[in-house]
């Protein structure tokens, strides 16, 4: 292979964005047909065996280059990724893996290895490189600094290229008939207002009130359920409140401005300058056209080395190249600070959230670092942060009068518990100690007396919560009247207090009755739920259905404007929810429920718009195409996992577990902003 490229005219016009490229030119092979035994620009070269495909070893270097690669896949969100989010499992990596043995071992089987002259031209179309305009050399020294080797980068394109080779060789066949494409067009594109009814067991469950004889003898039936296994304390506790003692603790400036002159330059950062280019996505078509382009911008202006770049290099490009005018023209500067958001809400797993949610990872970069282009919405972003923006002392005052308050107020309420503590170990009269200690405690003697109930370890207790600490704290009180030492709890410090201890025993039904009720009516509920829905699909419309729905307590929804394969409000995207809406007219109501989950869901159409057939005409050639590679898409996925079953039913694939499990538990986001992938078209 090499000397095939030694030929090639020395051109650099066309090697500025190849070097962006071959980033990625391993990952651009979806599912089984990037082998990815290749360890590109990483730094783990392991050959542990994580498995075995009939004596090719798949390696723990094979391994993590996968699973950067789907990182890099998923970074376009933003910020860091962890694979679990969008439910990529370590096993699932591997499978991955071993259906790209596969391929490559069955297209060896079938003479369709690709030759020395196809390897070398899926590199210059990669590439988009001319045999006029190719420079061997920087090939050469972009490759060996990527992929370690020539040799190996060239292996993996050539396993590309055999992935291709068999998909079109076992595809060949394939058609799709005039009648299917139709149908699936029609199906796509018909519009419905639909209202459905979720019929649940929770649901249900709250309109079932049984007669004591029935929940007495449901309990006797299921009383070993109950049991309590370990002893049950009731404890009166002294309550000291942090908040309250607080309110009297004055805080005065002096002690403001000290404080604020020891915090450190971080501490003090009210938000950061940010820099941007903003690269809009005029077509969907455009996509991978207008990621390279980011992608070279960024490649020009950073340091590979610190990830960083000048302002004054940053602020030339935004002005030559991004298309966000009120910025671009201001060497892209935002106009305000990015500040941190005090009650951030996570995007949905999958999704990029918001510009703003974007520009929340500036905050977590190294002044000057420049980051990966990011999408959302329809355009492309790229973040330069600037320096800090400090506080003055009034702007951070509040803060930390606050901070200040809360560090004083509990050593101090420490304090009040302890001496607290000490004087009712020696007067055994919780009240009187109230009474004593309330007016330095800033609370009334009644708010300092508490009492749970009977507890045991791991119930939440009202005002204290799960709290290992406090099981532990009253674990040793056996004898009622016995105190213990004082303990931090949420918002204070308490003071325990033995009043009853219970042992493990079969609890009375009055001790148990709220468990015992709900577990009725979860029970029954769940008997109930199936011919609940079956009875609502008899109804003889939408509005009958919603009639019907009230008079049993649920809930008729509606949507609006629903299409085949998009969620259908709460019960989400389910097939066979589209066929039974698709099946209806305006007016009907399926006459058989549907079920999602534990849950069944019975639908009724208002209205129905069934897909333009002129549209279908103007579009039959595109469509036909499209219906057919999905069609060759299905054939060889069924046909690979034909070959693996077999394989596996031979024996002829073998995992290492352990070692897969500790690669699942060592996985974690990455410490740093991920690069994005650059989808390069396979010609598949």
């Amino acid at each position: 292979m090499l000397k095939l490229f030694s030929r090639l005219e020395k051109g650099r016009s066309v090697i500025i964005l190849f070097f962006a490229v071959l980033l990625v030119l391993g990952l651009v092979v979806a599912g089984v047909y990037n082998r990815s035994s290749v360890a590109t620009a990483n730094p783990f070269k392991s050959r542990e065996v994580v498995a075995s495909v009939r004596g090719d070893d798949v390696t723990v270097a094979d391994f993590t280059v996968r699973q950067k690669a789907r990182e890099s896949e998923f970074s376009r969100y933003g910020g860091q990724v962890s694979l679990a989010t969008f439910g990529i499992t370590g096993e699932r990596l591997l499978d991955e893996l071993i259906n790209s043995r596969l391929v490559v071992q069955e297209a060896e089987r079938l003479n369709l290895s690709p030759s020395e002259e196809e390897v070398k031209e899926e590199i210059l179309r990669q590439s988009g490189a001319s045999t006029g305009g190719f420079d061997f050399k920087v090939y050469r020294e972009n490759v060996a600094r990527n992929y370690g080797s020539v040799a190996l980068f060239e292996e993996t394109m050539r396993d590309i290229v055999a992935g291709r080779k068999l998909r079109a060789y076992v595809t060949a066949g394939v058609q799709v008939s005039e009648e299917e494409v139709r149908e699936g067009f029609m199906r796509e594109n018909a519009e419905f207002d639909v209202l459905y009814v979720p019929v649940t067991a929770a649901d249900l469950a709250k309109r079932i009130n049984p007669a004591d004889e029935e929940l007495a003898r449901y309990f006797q039936e299921h009383q070993t359920d109950y049991r309590f296994l370990e002893d049950q304390k009731k404890i009166r506790y002294l309550f000291v409140s942090t908040d309250k003692v607080g309110e009297k603790i004055q805080i005065p400036d002096e002690d403001l401005r000290k404080e604020f002159e020891e915090r450190g330059v971080e501490q003090k950062q009210a938000g950061v300058r940010v820099q941007q280019i903003v690269l809009r996505v005029a077509r969907p078509e455009l996509d991978t056209e207008v990621l390279n382009r980011a992608t070279a911008l960024v490649g020009r202006v950073r340091n590979e080395q610190t990830l960083a770049g000048t302002e004054e290099d940053f602020a030339e490009l935004a002005r030559g190249n991004s298309e966000d005018a009120a910025t671009a023209q201001k060497g892209g500067w935002l106009p305000n600070p990015v500040r941190r958001n005090p009650n951030p809400k996570p995007p949905a797993a999958g999704t990029p959230g918001s510009v703003n949610d974007l520009l929340q990872n500036t905050l977590d970069m190294k002044e000057g670092q420049i980051s990966d282009p990011m999408k959302t919405g329809n355009a492309y972003y790229i973040f330069r942060r600037g320096p800090s923006v400090l506080k003055t002392f009034e702007e951070a005052r509040n803060e930390l009068l606050v901070s200040l308050r809360n560090r004083r107020a509990y050593g101090v309420a420490q304090g009040i518990a302890s001496r607290a503590a000490a004087h009712l170990k020696e007067t055994k009269d919780i009240q009187a100690v109230a009474r004593e200690f309330a007016a330095e405690a800033n609370m009334a003697p009644a708010e300092m007396v508490k009492e749970t109930g009977l507890v045991k370890p791991g119930d939440v207790v009202p005002g204290i919560g799960s709290n290992p600490q406090f099981e532990e704290a009253i674990k040793p009180l056996n004898e009622p009247g016995q105190i213990g030492d004082h303990l931090n709890i949420p918002n204070g410090f308490a003071v325990p207090v033995l009043v009853e201890k219970r042992e493990p025993r079969i609890p009375e039904l009055a001790e148990v009755r709220d468990r015992v009720l709900e577990d009725f009516r979860q029970a029954r509920a769940k008997e109930q739920v199936e011919q609940t829905a079956r009875e609502l699909a008899g109804a003889a419309g939408p509005e009958a259905l919603k009639a019907a729905a009230e008079r049993l307590g649920l809930k008729a929804e509606t949507e609006e404007a629903f299409k085949w394969g998009r969620p259908l409000g709460t019960a989400g995207a389910d097939p066979a929810l589209d066929a039974a809406v698709y099946a209806l007219k305006a007016g009907e109501t399926a006459k058989t429920p549907v079920k999602v989950g534990d849950s069944w869901y019975v639908v009724g159409v208002t209205r129905r718009k069934d897909a333009d057939l002129a549209e279908f005409g103007k579009r039959q050639a595109e469509l036909t195409e499209r219906a057919l590679d999905e069609r060759r898409m299905q054939v060889f996925d069924e046909y690979i996992t034909a070959i693996r079953r077999r394989v596996e039913q031979e024996g002829g694939i073998e995992i290492e577990r352990d070692v897969l499990a500790r690669l699942d538990a060592e996985a974690a986001p990455p410490a740093a902003l991920p690069r994005a992938p650059i989808d390069i078209p396979t010609g598949q």
